[in-house]
């Protein structure tokens, strides 16, 4: 049997650093795509090219050459399927702090929390727009301006019925409410359950396009939840709402 060891260069340290920097790349697009319509599309592209594969092997010219002139143009279908995706993946690239994302400080976290304790107790709808390193200035221009520093009371105020403001989201960036009466986009994955309210469809929504986190009190029934990367996890205690937003991952 032929020794082809001898054959194999010898890696060089650009090699190993080439190897590195694709890697990373690819881990960080699929912690971008994880739970989201992409990785769908992803594996129905996949099953689209193993279709291709097989055709050639069977034979089977005319449903190979659809999916050959189809794979032929895979480059702009790509760009035209994913253009959301490419430009939130080149938004968060641009919007990279060195320092991590911003989460919220310490006392910001405290003060959420005891208004999102207050306001799931008397079943007050509300819904809180974390920023964390993409910038949601499109969406806090589309309420009203308020600039105040967080505090239970501003919030509580804020999502009171009645209130001009109730009705819409809460921008917070830092210790700071940016606005209220905010409008997110809805989702529009079709696998989310249709038993969802507005509010929990715009948390989803929001999280879907931005790295933002959003916390959502339900007037039904006064649970909380919280929506980040697209998912939304229900139920959450409020004296959990604190730990989540202190152990926000970088």
């Amino acid at each position: 049997m032929p020794n082809y060891v001898p054959m194999i260069p010898a890696p060089r340290w650009q090699d190993i650093l080439d190897v590195l920097i694709v890697a990373y790349v690819i881990y960080r697009i699929a912690m971008l795509i994880r739970g989201t319509r992409t990785m769908q599309m992803i594996v129905g592209l996949v099953i689209v090219g193993a279709a291709f594969v097989i055709s050639q092997v069977l034979g089977l010219f005319t449903l190979n050459w659809l999916l050959n002139n189809f794979l032929g143009s895979l480059f702009v279908i790509l760009v035209v399927i994913f253009q959301a995706d490419i430009r939130r993946a080149l938004t968060r690239v641009g919007a990279q702090s060195f320092f991590g994302p911003r989460t919220p400080a310490a006392s910001a976290a405290e003060e959420i929390t005891t208004a999102v304790a207050w306001l799931a107790a008397r079943r007050i709808g509300a819904l809180i727009v974390i920023e964390q390193d993409d910038g949601l200035n499109d969406f806090v221009e589309s309420g009203r301006l308020v600039y105040g520093k967080v505090s239970p009371e501003l919030l509580e105020t804020i999502f009171m019925r009645g209130s001009p403001l109730h009705d819409g989201a809460v921008i917070i960036k830092g210790d700071q409410i940016l606005a209220g009466a905010c409008v997110l986009p809805l989702s529009s994955n079709p696998n989310v359950s249709l038993a969802l309210g507005t509010r929990h469809r715009a948390a989803i929504g929001m999280t879907e396009d931005s790295d933002a986190v959003v916390i959502v009190v339900s007037e039904e029934d006064g649970t909380t939840s919280i929506a980040r990367r697209g998912e939304l996890k229900r139920e959450i205690p409020p004296n959990e709402v604190m730990s989540f937003l202190r152990g926000l991952p970088s």
